[in-house]
C-alpha cells in the first residue's frame, strides 16, 4: 500500500440528533479527508464495535488492521454557540488507549486504503464464523455478503443519504444470511448492548491540552506511523498478518 503525506491534525465534528452520530465538518487535511459525507465513530461507538468484533479473533482477526483503519482523536474544545465540537488527534492505540477516543476511518488512500481493508478483513472473517456455526445448503461466500450489503449502500445513494461508519461496520458484523441466525448471537448476556451516542455526554469527555504542541508532535512523528503502519499491514506478498492480542507492543 503505497504511503501518502497527510497533515491531519485536528478536525471539526457536528452531531446529527435525529440519528444520533456525528459527522465531520472540517479538518486539516480535507485534500485526503473530503468532510462531505465523512462520519466519525464516537466514545460510545467504538468500544461497541471492539466488543463485536472479539468473536472474530478465532477466525484470525488482525490487531495491525484494525489499528491501521482509524485515526485516534479526543476533545479539544467545545462551541456551545453553533454545537461544534473541536477534535485533536492524539498518539494513542485504539485498543490499548484507557482513554475516551473518537475513531475517524482512515481513508486517506481510498478504495486501496487501510479503511477498506479492514471492512474486507472483517467481512472476511464474518463468512468464516457464519460458514462454521450455520449449516447452510452453500458454503457463504464474500462476494454474497458484499453483494447483500451493497444493495443496502444504492439504496441510500437513491434515498441521497450518507452512509456512516458505525452503520458500515455494523452491517457486516451482525450479517446473517436471511433466514439463519448465529447460535448464542442471540444471548443478551452475552452481546454487548447497542451504542448510544455519546451526543449528551459530550462535555463531560475529557479534554486534551496545548493543540499547538500536539501538532509539532505528530508533524515529526507522521511520516515514521505511517511507514510503519504501510510495513506492518502488508506481510510478503501483501498478506496481512493476524494478530490475537490486545496489544500491538
Amino acid at each position: 500500500m503505497a504511503v501518502t503525506t497527510s497533515k491531519l491534525l485536528w478536525c471539526t465534528i457536528r452531531n446529527n440528533k435525529e440519528k444520533g452520530t456525528w459527522w465531520v465538518k472540517e479538518n486539516s487535511d480535507p485534500k485526503h479527508y473530503e468532510p462531505d459525507g465523512l462520519g466519525i465513530l464516537d466514545p460510545y461507538q467504538l468500544p461497541w464495535v471492539l466488543d463485536m468484533m472479539d468473536p472474530l479473533r478465532e477466525y484470525g482477526l488482525s490487531n495491525e488492521i484494525l489499528e491501521a483503519a482509524f485515526v485516534p482523536f479526543q476533545v479539544h474544545s467545545i462551541s456551545d454557540k453553533d454545537e461544534i465540537v473541536r477534535l485533536a488527534r492524539v498518539a494513542e492505540h485504539i485498543l490499548d488507549s484507557e482513554e475516551q477516543l473518537f475513531a475517524l476511518p482512515n481513508i486517506k488512500d481510498g478504495d486501496k486504503g487501510s479503511y477498506a481493508d479492514f471492512l474486507e478483513h472483517i467481512m472476511r472473517l464474518r463468512v468464516k464464523l457464519i460458514n462454521d456455526t450455520i449449516k447452510l445448503e452453500q458454503k457463504l461466500t464474500i462476494e454474497d455478503v458484499d453483494e447483500q450489503l451493497s444493495e443496502l449502500r444504492n439504496q441510500a445513494m437513491i434515498e441521497g443519504r450518507d452512509i456512516h461508519p458505525f452503520e458500515e461496520i455494523t452491517d457486516i458484523l451482525e450479517f446473517v444470511p436471511q433466514g439463519h441466525e448465529v447460535p448464542g448471537e442471540d444471548d443478551d448476556d452475552d452481546k454487548p448492548a447497542r451504542a448510544n451516542s455519546a451526543a449528551e455526554d459530550i462535555a463531560d469527555l475529557p479534554e486534551v491540552e496545548d493543540d499547538e504542541k500536539l501538532d509539532k508532535e505528530f508533524e515529526g512523528k507522521l511520516k515514521w506511523d505511517e511507514d510503519e503502519g504501510s510495513e506492518e499491514a502488508e506481510g510478503p506478498e501483501g498478506e496481512a498478518p493476524s494478530g490475537n492480542g490486545k496489544s500491538r507492543r
